[in-house]
């Protein structure tokens, strides 16, 4: 089961990615090129925040009770993950990357050239 160390080496992992608290030491924000695509309160249970395209988001929710409507975030567009074992390892870290990809797809090209990751969105 992943636990936080993991989430956050994971996120870290990403091009571009730095950990933040803009909200104060109770949540670390993970933000690519100064957009948020994560956030991981500290204190138990673990969870995370990430955005999702919202027809997904809906078919997570009715999958996997670990996925709600993610706390403070507009609802159509993040969910939370409770990161409990109930969810693959691998779809965790998938959703992270989806998160990530979303918010990647909205920058400018010239920033997801430079990131390595250029999408189709312009």
């Amino acid at each position: 089961m992943i636990g936080r160390r993991d989430l956050n080496a994971y996120c870290l992992s990403l091009p571009g990615t730095v950990k933040q608290y803009p909200f104060g030491e109770g949540a670390g924000v993970f933000k690519v090129l100064g957009k948020m695509f994560a956030l991981v309160p500290d204190g138990d249970p673990l969870s995370i925040s990430l955005k999702c395209d919202p027809m997904r988001a809906v078919m997570l929710r009715d999958t996997y009770a670990a996925v709600t409507p993610a706390y403070h975030m507009n609802k159509r567009h993040w969910n939370g993950v409770a990161v409990d074992g109930s969810i693959p390892d691998d779809e965790v870290y998938e959703l992270i990357d989806h998160s990530y990809d979303l918010v990647v797809a909205s920058l400018p090209r010239r920033d997801r050239e430079r990131l390595g990751r250029e999408a189709s969105h312009d």
